[in-house]
């Protein structure tokens, strides 16, 4: 079993809103994020390849289209915009498409912090 792994990047902003009252993240603010979607398979013998990255690339531009400058809680799905919620999320918009999906990590580097949920 062999497994490639491609990223992306998007800036988007978001809020929680069951934050108390005067914390921070309870008002509008942004990251910047860096998914990455991993995914396992054996590479097919004609073409060498778990999945051809050209796929991937047009799956991930979907995704990112959905998410780059928007606001989180204004995304279907994503009304509570937490780390936990986006990769789930993310991972259910890209399974279809991408069955060899096994893993997305979604990271806030400017914050050292970072999810990753893999697939059952």
């Amino acid at each position: 079993m062999l497994e490639i792994t491609k990223s992306f990047a998007f800036e988007a902003a978001h809020y929680q809103p069951h934050a108390p009252a005067g914390h921070p993240n309870a008002r509008v603010h942004g990251h910047s994020f860096i998914a990455e979607v991993t995914l396992a398979g054996t590479p097919d013998p004609v073409h060498g390849m778990i999945r051809n990255l050209d796929d991937v690339e047009a799956a991930l531009s979907d995704v990112r289209d959905s998410l780059d400058h928007h606001l989180l809680n204004e995304v279907a799905g994503l009304e509570l915009p937490t780390m936990e919620k986006l990769c789930m999320w993310i991972h259910d918009r890209l399974k279809p498409t991408l069955p060899e999906l096994v893993q997305v990590t979604v990271r806030r580097r400017s914050l050292g912090q970072s999810c990753t949920y893999r697939s059952a």
